[in-house]
């Protein structure tokens, strides 16, 4: 049975104080692993909020980056309510609304069994997983660029042709938009370009945590992949992890399918640590 007192709407600006309060207080919260928060959405639809007498108790966030392309950046519900329920009442309005666009594509990372349980009751299909990998300061191998290509640090001037490179080597579904690589960018411990004397070819991108670093994206046009340009892009990362003695570990993360990604990795010195996550899509 539904209850009359819940109500459903778009989520506004004005609504920011409740979601944090919710997003604080709750157990059960999925949050995509974005460059943005939850909260930074707010504005962009979908994005949905449900509403007992006034007090939101449940939101599911879905706003498309690239367009086309629906991650589901949160959903969160109060523990007064059923989850299925909750999800069930904000994802026919989200639904509804995303299938006005051309062929969109829903996806999300499923990062907790609950959660997991409500994209498979819903129809949403297991397409892949997310591989974990790390790397623990042990010996690794090291790679120069090719001749003709230099490395050297990104610059905010690089973030266009870094965007350009990024749309060519990743399918859609992987695909960062420039708003998404300029917010990375500002989140970044450290950021490297390859380049010709034409173009930039490849880049990384890493952030740091408490553990140390986890290399976030690297990304080579097609037309100059299997030069070793990543493998010099990682080994630059690497040297310059080893040069800072609070860094103890860089991880990493790739597709399950993607055996191209894990064989460089694994050639390096990386290892993978078991963890996975699968990739659901609608």
């Amino acid at each position: 049975m539904i209850d009359i007192h819940l109500q459903i709407r778009p989520a506004v600006p004005s609504d920011q104080q409740q979601i944090a309060d919710l997003i604080s207080s709750q157990h059960h919260i999925h949050r995509h692993l974005d460059w943005h928060s939850p909260l930074e959405w707010l504005g962009h639809q979908p994005y949905f909020v449900l509403e007992k007498d006034g007090c939101i108790v449940a939101a599911l966030a879905c706003p498309p980056d690239p367009p086309s392309i629906f991650w589901i950046r949160l959903f969160i519900f109060d523990s007064n309510l059923s989850g299925l329920s909750a999800w069930s009442l904000l994802w026919d309005a989200t639904r509804a609304e995303i299938m006005s666009f051309t062929n969109p594509m829903i996806a999300s990372i499923a990062t907790q069994h609950w959660f997991e349980a409500i994209l498979i009751e819903n129809g949403f299909t297991l397409t892949q997983f997310i591989v974990m990998l790390e790397w623990n300061r042990q010996p690794y191998k090291s790679y120069l660029p090719p001749a003709g290509i230099r490395l050297r640090p990104m610059n905010i001037d690089d973030l266009p042709r870094v965007a350009e490179v990024d749309a060519t080597a990743f399918e859609t579904l992987w695909q960062n938009s420039l708003s998404a690589l300029s917010r990375a960018f500002s989140q970044a411990l450290y950021a490297s370009v390859a380049e010709n004397e034409r173009s930039v070819l490849g880049y990384q991108l890493s952030t740091g945590n408490r553990f140390g670093a986890h290399l976030a994206r690297l990304a080579v046009r097609p037309e100059a992949q299997k030069r070793g340009i990543a493998s010099a892009l990682i080994s630059d990362l690497m040297d310059h992890v080893c040069h800072d003695e609070n860094l103890s570990r860089v991880t990493v993360n790739t597709q399950s399918d993607n055996s191209t990604s894990l064989t460089l990795y694994e050639r390096i010195g990386f290892r993978r640590t078991g963890e996975q996550y699968p990739v659901y899509t609608y």
